[in-house]
């Protein structure tokens, strides 16, 4: 089988190359900087922007949140299910 990722080079501009489930913590940064959030189950999301800047938003479910992420705060957070796209 080919692998169209062999030789790409990693960009914002194309998919993520995995997804990685998100334990939200107060304490700790995600292990890869997401280029956005899946989340299954609805509810708010607070986290830390790759801007460095502390967010709360709601999302429903099955939705995706397109900003990089750098933490998901465990206090705030209600969603469930949720799963970094990342590029590694």
């Amino acid at each position: 089988m080919s692998n169209p990722f062999e030789n790409r080079s990693l960009s914002l501009r194309g998919p993520a190359t995995d997804m990685a489930p998100v334990t939200p913590s107060d304490a700790t940064d995600l292990v890869h900087v997401a280029v956005a959030l899946y989340v299954e189950t609805g509810g708010a999301i607070a986290f830390r922007s790759v801007a460095g800047e502390d967010r709360v938003v709601t999302v429903g479910d099955n939705a995706i949140l397109p900003v990089g992420v750098a933490r998901v705060f465990a206090t705030g957070t209600t969603a469930a299910g949720i799963h970094a796209f990342v590029l590694v």
